[in-house]
């Protein structure tokens, strides 16, 4: 497993990222969720407020000096949705991957064609990451079934 930050760079959380300008991007991730894609909303809906497995997915989140669409911190997963203009911008997206994998996320990427075309097996997708991920994920989110005995 990778080595946590070192406290060398301060945290998003605080206010600011990992090259200092925090406050702008705090201010543009809220300005993304604020302005968000078709194929963004329509994943949302799936993802938000533990429906999907039980899981916390934050969206338009700082993970330092970058905002990815959705995170859930446990497992480290980053979903990214992608329109046309990623097909040009592929190096950084990569870079901008490699940087992410060296934190300990995994990042799953889908085109915003697929989400609002094939939601189900975009979800199926995440689904099975997440079990990859986490071999033994508690279909009730962590709770348990709870059992009556009659004794």
């Amino acid at each position: 497993m990778p080595k946590q930050s070192d406290n060398s760079h301060p945290s998003p959380a605080g206010g600011r990222g990992a090259g200092g300008e925090g406050g702008t991007l705090l201010a543009r991730a809220r300005q993304l969720r604020t302005d968000q894609t078709d194929a963004e909303r329509r994943l949302w809906r799936y993802l938000r407020a533990h429906r999907f497995m039980g899981l916390k997915f934050k969206r338009q989140k700082p993970v330092g000096r970058y905002i990815v669409d959705f995170v859930c911190y446990s497992p480290k997963l980053v979903v990214e949705l992608d329109g046309g203009r990623h097909a040009d911008q592929t190096v950084y997206d990569d870079r901008r991957d490699d940087w992410l994998n060296r934190q300990g996320f995994v990042v799953l990427r889908f085109w915003n064609n697929e989400v609002m075309a094939q939601t189900e097996a975009v979800l199926e997708a995440i689904r099975q990451k997440v079990l990859a991920l986490s071999p033994t994920p508690s279909p009730a989110g962590g709770r348990g079934a709870e059992e009556v005995s009659d004794n």
